[in-house]
């Protein structure tokens, strides 16, 4: 199962996501450029020593990491979906793609992307935490496909 975070400018956000990739065996992928570098201290007070557990691979661009994940169906996690999370078949080689904290995907990557999903919530609201939106996705998706039973 992979996260993939497209132009991820919230530090912490983004360390919180490697810490979550580490505890459930996800492999994290990071479209640059991020908003903030690595080194940034608000970063690793978050990631604390989670680095060295995750898998994380980064790519200098959409165009590159979709020429190195051919084989992954990507899903595109989005307010705009009509699909809720809940009534969607997760494979074992999704890429759950988020955009970014600030501004979601742009319009011709969203238009581009065929499968996309939500989390469905109340009217008046616009959207829950990335971490949060992760953490319920993958949840659900490893639960989906029995990957839960190898992180004893």
């Amino acid at each position: 199962m992979h996260i993939a975070l497209y132009k991820p400018d919230i530090p912490q956000n983004t360390a919180a996501i490697i810490r979550l990739g580490a505890c459930l065996n996800l492999k994290i992928h990071i479209i640059e450029p991020c908003g903030f570098n690595l080194n940034d201290k608000r970063f690793k007070r978050v990631v604390m020593d989670y680095m060295g557990l995750s898998k994380i691979f980064r790519y200098d661009d959409y165009n590159s990491f979709l020429k190195k994940n051919k084989k992954c169906r990507i899903v595109l996690m989005t307010t705009k979906a009509k699909k809720s999370y809940y009534k969607f078949k997760f494979k074992k080689n999704d890429m759950l793609l988020f955009g970014r904290e600030s501004a979601g995907v742009p319009e011709e990557l969203h238009n581009s992307i065929k499968t996309k999903i939500k989390i469905p919530m109340r009217k008046n609201t616009r959207s829950l935490n990335i971490v949060v939106s992760a953490a319920i996705i993958t949840s659900e998706a490893l639960k989906q496909n029995n990957l839960f039973k190898y992180l004893k």
